[in-house]
């Protein structure tokens, strides 16, 4: 195979020829000391679609959460969140190197958080403690697998949140994956939180930047911790425009993905020596390999020598991923591959050697 059929994730999607070209023929201004055309054009259509008066359009996914912690919290407070989120997980510890502050986490079911869970979980009024402010929920949830937090679950956590006088934060990276996967719009899951992040850069396609969302009181502080955070940007429009073209062009598309997803799950519960470490809801597939197999790096060079890009997630897991750069024939392919070298493994016929990207 000459052309590898890269699973690694979501953003490594290349723009198209007619996003390249919407993309050249943008207009431009500084936008840093006055006003782009083409960012502004993005900030108001993705402000329509999840129903909020105002966005900001930023570099990355890490910095419209951490601006979204920034606007609802000070130094010394701690918000709620998931323990397997991104926020935690993926981004450094920047609530504590940039903010000051600290994260109470709970164990989700493949990052699935259920009401109850949160019962009991604001600190007390004492000077002892951080004062809790903030719940942030991550839908679809990354490491659960691409898992959808079920509507009712958000709006009764959410509601919650509110009762008990917090703040609300969504971190949307996927939030189209959850909207494709469910019918419900972006509007609509999004009526619950204060502030909502949003990635172009994933399964729209983009080939760079997030948005974060809410009111424009918000959002006026919000362009203020972006500048201090490095992120304010001159001629943004040359990038906003390909988040434009993906808001405008790449969401109906995005149920392809995940029956795509589908396929590679059919063949991993049907593969001995595989298994799903939960459901697939959209377009992440987790696949755990026994350890008779050997290890998920192992396996992932292999398969990577074999033209099919993937990640080692840990010791036994590999995380592939679906998205508009891969069809459904060489999603088809890939199974083959996978299927044929596990086999070839345990039969002793093929043995593994060197060692897969990890994540």
């Amino acid at each position: 195979m000459t052309t590898p059929i890269d699973l690694r994730s979501d953003t490594v999607t290349k723009p198209s020829t007619a996003m390249r070209e919407f993309i050249a023929n943008c207009q431009v201004d500084d936008d840093v000391i006055d006003i782009d055309p083409t960012v502004a054009a993005l900030q108001e259509l993705i402000a329509e679609m999840t129903g909020k008066e105002a966005a900001i359009f930023m570099p990355s996914g890490t910095m419209t959460n951490q601006v979204g912690l920034r606007i609802h919290c000070r130094p010394g407070d701690e918000f709620i969140c998931e323990a397997g989120c991104h926020i935690y997980n993926y981004e450094q510890g920047a609530y504590a190197s940039l903010s000051g502050l600290s994260p109470s986490l709970i164990a989700g079911d493949n990052g699935i958080l259920q009401p109850e869970q949160l019962l009991g979980s604001i600190k007390a009024d004492n000077e002892h403690f951080p004062i809790t402010k903030l719940l942030c929920l991550e839908n679809t949830h990354n490491r659960g697998g691409g898992r959808v937090q079920p509507y009712e679950n958000v709006k009764q956590i959410c509601h919650w949140a509110h009762e008990n006088g917090l703040k609300t934060h969504l971190d949307g990276a996927r939030l189209f994956n959850a909207v494709a996967a469910t019918g419900i719009s972006a509007k609509e899951w999004s009526s619950h939180f204060d502030t909502v992040s949003i990635c172009f850069s994933k399964g729209l396609g983009a080939p760079v930047g997030s948005a974060l969302c809410g009111t424009k009181e918000q959002m006026y502080y919000a362009r203020r911790h972006r500048k201090v955070f490095g992120g304010g940007m001159r001629q943004a429009g040359v990038i906003a425009a390909g988040a434009l073209f993906a808001l405008q062009n790449n969401v109906e598309r995005m149920h392809q993905d995940h029956e795509n997803a589908q396929q590679l799950a059919t063949i991993i519960n049907n593969t001995e020596g595989l298994s799903l470490p939960g459901p697939v809801d959209t377009n992440i597939v987790m696949m755990d390999i026994d350890e008779n197999i050997g290890t998920a790096a192992a396996v992932a060079g292999e398969l990577d020598s074999q033209g099919v890009r993937c990640l080692a997630l840990g010791p036994q897991r590999i995380r592939l991923v679906t998205h508009l750069d891969v069809t459904s024939e060489q999603v088809s392919t890939a199974c083959e591959i996978i299927s044929t070298t596990v086999k070839e493994v345990l039969a002793g016929s093929r043995k593994l050697s060197g060692n897969g990207a990890q994540y």
